[in-house]
Parts: C-alpha cells; sequence; structure tokens
C-alpha cells in the first residue's frame, strides 16, 4: 500500500465524519482552508507523541488513536475554545493495516466525541511519531489565558486527579481489578473538558489543563501572572479507586503526576460564590492565589526544580 491510498482508505472519512461550519477545504489540496467567523479568534495548540517517550512501545493503536486527538485537544478547553479541526503528521516504521485500522477507529471516534473534523496532513515513514494540531474558535477576547490570576482568587480544579499516572502501574496487568480498571481508563481514553472550559469563559482570570501533574501545572500560571498560591493538601480530590490502590499515596498521585487533563482554573472569590450550580459542581476548590511568589502546600514551599517543574524532555535523569 503506497502513501496516498493509506490517506485514501484510513484518514479521508475522519475528514467527513460531520460538517463543519470553518473549514472550507479539507484534505486532498496543497492546503488546508479554515475560514474563521467575524467576531471570532483561532486558537490552535500542536502536540507531538513519540512511541517510548509518551506512550508504551506495543501500545493498543485504537487507545492511542484516542489519547493522541484528546491530548491536544485539551489544550483548546483549557482556553474557553470550540473545537473546529486537527490535522495529523502520521510517522509509520511501516504499513501496517491492522494497527492502520485500530489508530483510525480510536481517532475517528475521538473526533467524532470531540466535535473535531480532519482537516489535512502528512504520513512517512520513520520511528512511530504523531504530530497532532488542533483549532478551535472563541469568541472575541474571551479566550482564558495563563497570565490573568490575582491576589484572592481561588484555585479549582475538574475532576478527580491522579488516576492516569497510577494507571502506569498497571499497563501491564494481565487480569486488573475493578480499580485498576478505571485508573486505566482514564488514562487510556482521557476526556477533554471541553464543555467546562466554555462555561469558564467570563468567570476564570486563568486556566490550564493538568498535563504533567497539578503543582507543575498551577505553577505554569503563577510565574506567567506574577503571583504566589497556597493549595491544601486535604482538599485535593482523588477518586475512591485511586484512593483504594494507593492509600495515604493517593494525593501524591493527584498533586505530582500527569496525564489527568482536567482543568486548573482560578477565579474571583466572588464569583465563584455566584456562579451557576451546575457549573460548580464539576470542581473543587483546592487553594487560594497568594503575593508572594511561589507555590505552597499547606503553607509549606514547594521547592522549585522539584514536584512544580514538571516533565521536561531534556532534563537529565537519574
Amino acid at each position: 500500500m503506497g502513501e496516498f491510498e493509506l490517506i485514501r482508505q484510513y484518514f479521508m472519512p475522519l475528514a467527513r465524519l460531520h460538517g463543519s461550519r470553518s473549514v472550507l477545504l479539507g484534505p486532498g489540496d496543497d492546503c488546508a482552508i479554515q475560514s474563521i467567523p467575524p467576531g471570532s479568534d483561532l486558537v490552535f495548540s500542536i502536540d507531538t507523541l513519540v512511541e517510548g517517550v509518551h506512550f508504551p512501545i506495543g501500545y493498543r493503536p485504537d487507545f492511542l488513536g484516542w489519547r493522541a486527538l484528546a491530548v491536544a485537544t485539551s489544550d483548546l478547553a483549557a482556553m474557553g475554545a470550540e473545537p473546529a479541526c486537527f490535522t495529523l503528521a502520521l510517522t509509520l516504521p511501516e504499513v501496517d493495516e491492522p494497527w492502520l485500522r485500530g489508530f483510525a477507529r480510536g481517532l475517528g471516534r475521538a473526533a467524532e466525541s470531540f466535535g473535531l473534523v480532519l482537516a489535512g496532513g502528512d504520513t512517512t515513514r520513520g520511528p512511530l511519531a504523531l504530530s497532532l494540531q488542533v483549532h478551535g474558535l472563541v469568541e472575541q477576547g474571551l479566550a482564558i489565558r495563563r497570565a490573568g490570576a490575582s491576589v484572592g482568587d481561588l484555585v479549582v480544579v475538574s475532576g478527580t486527579l491522579g488516576d492516569a499516572g497510577a494507571a502506569l502501574d498497571y499497563l501491564d496487568a494481565l487480569s486488573p481489578s475493578e480499580d485498576e480498571q478505571c485508573v486505566l481508563e482514564q488514562y487510556h481514553h482521557p476526556q477533554p473538558r471541553l464543555k467546562l472550559g466554555i462555561a469558564l469563559r467570563g468567570l476564570a482570570t486563568a486556566a490550564i489543563d493538568v498535563s504533567d501533574g497539578l503543582l507543575a501545572d498551577l505553577n505554569h500560571i503563577l510565574e506567567s501572572s506574577g503571583v504566589g498560591a497556597n493549595i491544601v493538601r486535604a482538599q485535593v480530590p482523588v477518586s475512591l479507586a485511586l484512593a483504594r490502590l494507593k492509600g495515604d499515596a493517593a494525593v501524591d498521585y493527584a498533586l505530582n503526576s500527569g496525564d489527568d487533563y482536567e482543568l486548573c482554573a482560578t477565579i474571583p472569590e466572588a464569583t465563584w460564590a455566584t456562579a451557576p450550580e451546575a457549573l460548580k459542581q464539576h470542581f473543587t476548590v483546592v487553594g487560594a492565589i497568594e503575593p508572594a511568589p511561589g507555590l505552597r502546600l499547606d503553607g509549606i514551599d514547594v521547592a522549585s526544580g522539584s514536584e512544580a517543574t514538571g516533565f521536561d524532555h531534556f532534563r537529565r535523569r537519574a
């Protein structure tokens, strides 16, 4: 099978999953064409995933298809954007049709779920790697940025944290328990919080998706905003499955492990008090923004260069 037949058979159908308000021309030409409606800003982000670095060697292709698009789409959620389209650059060691069928199936299910249409891309030969660029639209001036947190704002997080990090301990389990299956599902099929991100527009002063761990990602907000924060350990939300699996260490997973793709946002206390209950039920208040720079956990400084630095591809590890 050649490159163009590969694209036609496995990826062209993803360009026709559903209509798009803004994609005027999709795969098949030198460039895609996207129309930006009046009064809207275009937001876009790109993520690259490499086998053995971002996902395990031999990882199930349908899981990879979903996970790859979810990881990229989560950035749109953090900005409060509505998803529009995505591009895919896929590097393959060889043409493996069963693998391609599984990957395209998982990718297509994710695209349908997230409201994205494939606008174009590229395929080439080499070590397995994927680059996905996602495009979204947001009303002009309403995109939520990292820089904007103010002293007195509450720090809130959606859902529960730590499951995906704990799942790494069970990826090779032949007969995972019910609790292990629960955390594994969070790793295999993360859910970008698109509706919550849109609902935060006009309420949140800053936001980020939790990809590298709560402490690491909140630290990005603090550095961009020029403020500090204190997090209350006892208020950090964890799932019952994680609590049963990890006991007292569950909160450590929630604070430091990545791949949750929940939202961390800062919201003025008065705004939070009057926010719709339908929104508040999806979030937990875990701390507050403070004037003194730096990140604190129960009032104790979190050392920069440790938990709060997050994953760095180029930092040497012991």
